[in-house]
């Protein structure tokens, strides 16, 4: 996917509030604070959510790798102080999955090249290589920050 692709796709604007909610059941929407140790949390909360789906198991596990790759990389990059958040969005249709994750920094991930000792570097190439699509978006006028998104194609949809 071309980048000016990924940055033309949308995604639904985060919530503001902490407790988060859903709006049906193909919906999720949850803010949650910008720490490494809630990772876990946010890895469950997917799990949980894609599991009343019936979705397939290798699907849902690709699409909690994704999150937690951009949940690690928004924390990582984007918050700076003790009281940021990330907007994590679930949206399920019969035909995809998409997460869409949101923080409040204007500045933009870039997919780099790791060499084979780096630690780190490799989350949006495990993002493209799990994902069907993925993309950056715009927050909503008058707020601040981004969405990074991913989208799955599901086993059985037509493309």
């Amino acid at each position: 996917m071309t980048a000016s692709k990924a940055r033309r796709r949308g995604a639904a604007h985060p919530a503001g509030d902490a407790a988060g909610h859903e709006a049906g059941p193909g919906r999720l929407r949850r803010t949650v604070p910008a720490d490494p140790a809630r990772a876990s949390a946010v890895r469950r909360l997917v799990t949980r959510h894609l599991a009343r789906l019936r979705l397939p198991a290798d699907q849902c596990d690709s699409a909690v790798l994704a999150t937690d790759e951009l949940f690690a990389n928004a924390v990582r990059h984007a918050c700076t102080g003790p009281r940021d958040t990330v907007t994590l969005t679930i949206e399920h249709t019969a035909r995809t999955l998409r997460i869409t994750l949101a923080d409040r920094s204007p500045r933009l991930p870039r997919r780099r090249t790791a060499d084979a000792a780096a630690e780190s570097g490799r989350g949006l190439a495990i993002v493209a290589a799990v994902a069907d699509d993925w993309g950056l978006a715009p927050p909503e006028p008058g707020s601040p920050g981004k969405r990074v998104w991913f989208t799955l194609r599901l086993w059985g949809a037509a493309p």
